[in-house]
């Protein structure tokens, strides 16, 4: 684990950017893409390549993965994961599944959407779309707390079943034009 924007080793339990440090490495062979640029995927010095994902090492040495570097939310100065939100979300037993994304927002940063599927007894609601805000705000943080609740029928995903979210925050990009 490193911290983030530097080579320097994150401490045990301090989320950093998962990284394989290639000469200790004998199985990393990986040098690129075949036509793509990889540049961000590797350290300045060349002594690490970057997973993309954010993880935490445990006493053990076993590892916490937290989520991709790419979906980690800014807003007001902290570092939100989407999956934290989403796991506190999928607490609340009105919600059959959620995800979370950042909103386009010039003036916020990246305002917090949560996309949730409410379960098949659960009647939609403003009252419902407040309580499952304030869930969030209560059960795991106030600068968490989602900006917008989108109740939708399903959530788009890959043939593997994994949510995608980039195509969530294409449609909030489109919906804002």
């Amino acid at each position: 684990m490193l911290k983030e924007g530097t080579s320097a080793e994150a401490e045990v339990g301090e989320s950093g950017l998962l990284a394989v440090d290639i000469a200790a490495s004998p199985l990393m062979t990986f040098t690129g893409y075949a036509g793509r640029e990889v540049s961000g995927r590797f350290t300045a010095d060349g002594r690490y390549y970057l997973s993309g994902d954010l993880a935490a090492r445990n006493a053990d040495g076993t590892l916490r993965f937290s989520s991709r570097d790419d979906d980690v939310i800014i807003m007001a100065g902290y570092r939100i994961g989407p999956f934290d939100v989403e796991s506190v979300l999928a607490q609340h037993l009105a919600v059959a599944e959620c995800a979370v994304v950042a909103g386009p927002d010039e003036v916020r940063g990246e305002p917090i959407e949560a996309f949730v599927v409410l379960r098949d007894d659960v009647e939609d609601s403003d009252e419902l779309v407040a309580e499952l805000k304030d869930h969030v705000r209560q059960c795991y943080a106030a600068h968490a707390r989602p900006q917008r609740v989108h109740l939708v029928p399903g959530l788009p995903k890959t043939a593997s079943g994994k949510i995608q979210r980039a195509e969530l925050r294409r449609e909030l990009r489109e919906a804002t034009r």
